[in-house]
Parts: C-alpha cells; structure tokens; sequence
C-alpha cells in the first residue's frame, strides 16, 4: 500500500489519537477510517496479541461511539448477539434484553471460534443494519460499524466463514508484527500504565455522521467507474479463479475509494483510490480454483495480476478543476 500522508484535518486528529494505542500502524488504521467512513465493516485477520482489539476501541473512544463487545466462543447462540426477550414475573410481561449487537462500533471478537449459525446472526445486522427478534424487525444504531477479529483458520477451533458473510466486510486487512524499534516504544508506553486510558474523543458522533455523508459525496468519474466494472469483469473470467467479483463487491469498491479520497483530502476518486485498495476489498471475495492453490496462488496476488491487465484511466483534468 502506498502511503499518501497529506490527510483531511478532522482524519489526522483521529490518527494521531490512535497512534498514541497502536504504533507503527498507520496502514491498519487508515484502512479501518476508510471502511467506517464508507459506511462498511472490516475484518482483521492476525495472529492474536498483535493489537487487533486495542485499534477497534481506541477508534470508538476518538469518534465518541457507543462501544459493544462480542467475545464469541463455540457455545455462542445467535440470542447472545441480537438480544432476548425475558418473562418479568412482576410486570408479567416479556421484556426485551437488546444484545452487543445494538452498538455504534461493535467489537466482534474472534468471530471464527464460533459456530456457523451464529456468525450467520451478523449477516442481517452488517447487511441491512436491523435485525430481526421473534418475527419483529429493530433497526441498529447510526452509526453502525463492526470491525470483526479473526485468527488465522489453520488454527485449532476455528471455524472458516462463509462466502456469505465475508462478502459483507467492506475490508480485510491484517495488523503484522511491529519492528524492533516499534516494539520498543510500545514497551516504553505501558510502563505505567495502558495508554488506551489516554484516548479522548476528537470528534462528536454527529460530526462522523457528517464526514459519511461528505464521503457519499465525492466525485466517481465515469472512467473510475468503468475501470472497476473492468477488474470485476476480467476477475469472473480469470481461468485461476472459481468465484469471481460479485456487483456487491464492485459497489464497495467504489465507496471505498470515495472514502479513501475523502480521508486525503479530495472530493472525486483517481485511480491510486482504487489500486492502493483494491488488494483489501477485492482479495477475500475472489475463490480460486483448488489448482491455482496448490500452485501457491493467492487472492491477494491474483489481484495484482488483474491490477496489471486491466488498463488503467487517464485522468481527466475537469476532474481536478471541479
């Protein structure tokens, strides 16, 4: 990923709040902005003890939002997410007991250590941003925003998620070990005391409300929008690949690039938008065919090589002047 480093004023304060939990990880956190901006979700895949649950709450603490946590385990029931209705016996009536699910930013932690059924609970709620209680439709909070953490699915009590629900994540993106320099600093920051404690709001929630809705904004320029038809295209034909971009992906493409815009300071999309991105976005909706994986392909590489065929736009300079 190429780093751009010239970013909107209200993104870099939340940056920089941030930087004082995770050092070293601009990368992970822009892309965690460019989702929530978007209005998408994010799955961060890592090994564990690399930072993963700090950046999701240090971002709730800078944008001022409700933050829910779902610790899934095997024993997890779909209940335990949405909420359950319980018999008050001095009412005699059922109350409804909402679940984590009904947050700004949910934490869904681990989301593969539990079973299929109820990782499927999220589909609804990230999909249409309601869920469904015994028959009776409650909408989510606005904003709504779930970062989902998962552990590598070669380890033990793992469960893989399906295509279903990882088309649902706007991002995928990984933390990655720091270096020696960066471990150190993180050694030196919680000698006295964590400094998540130290993280403050930069920003209202209504604010947030009002950078998405300046995101929804942004410039697409035919030529953008033609270039991501083309990669999704090109990605369905590919002979390496089983399941190729579906039109969802092709729509997160570009809400993500007009995210990635904004949080640079720009109200239209170039094609960098959608090059720097599009290992994250496209990578985890790609399947490839059984041979291509025992040659050693991967999603991420087979990006690249559509990234390579596909010919890129020539920006119009209009776009600039707009």
């Amino acid at each position: 990923m190429t780093k751009l480093s010239i970013y909107h004023p209200a993104v870099s304060r939340i940056i920089e709040n941030i930087n004082k939990v995770i050092i070293g990880k601009e990368e992970p956190v822009v892309l965690s902005l460019t989702a929530l901006l978007a209005g998408g979700h994010v799955l961060l895949e890592d090994v564990p003890g690399v930072g993963k649950t700090m950046l999701v709450r240090s971002l709730a603490r800078s944008v001022d939002c409700d933050f829910k946590r779902i610790q899934f385990t095997p024993d997890l029931l779909p209940s335990d997410v949405t909420g359950v209705s319980i018999y008050n016996p001095k009412t005699l009536e059922f109350e409804f007991r909402p679940g984590p699910i009904l947050g700004n930013i949910v934490l869904a932690d681990e989301i593969n250590r539990t079973s299929p059924k109820t990782q499927s609970a999220m589909l609804e709620a990230m999909e249409e941003k309601n869920i469904t209680v015994e028959g009776n439709a409650l909408p989510l909070a606005d904003p709504f925003f779930v970062m989902a953490t998962q552990n590598p699915v070669d380890y033990e009590g793992t469960y893989p998620l399906p295509e279903a629900q990882l088309d649902r994540f706007l991002l995928k993106i990984r933390m990655g070990y720091p270096n020696a320099q960066e471990e150190m600093q993180m050694l030196d920051a919680v000698t006295a005391k964590h400094p998540i404690g130290s993280v403050e709001p930069v920003m209202t929630k209504s604010d947030l409300l009002s950078m998405q809705e300046a995101v929804a904004n942004v410039y697409v320029d035919p030529q953008i929008q033609q270039y991501i038809v083309d990669l999704a295209q090109i990605s369905r034909k590919h002979p390496d690949v089983y399941l190729g971009l579906s039109p969802r992906g092709s729509i997160a493409m570009m809400r993500a690039a007009k995210a990635y815009a904004f949080i640079h300071g720009r109200d239209y999309c170039i094609p960098d938008d959608v090059q720097i991105l599009a290992p994250f976005v496209l990578g985890h909706r790609i399947l490839l065919r059984s041979e291509a994986r025992y040659d050693g392909l991967t999603p991420e590489r087979l990006v690249q090589r559509l990234l390579e065929t596909v010919e890129v736009p020539v920006e119009k300079e209009s776009v600039h002047e707009r």
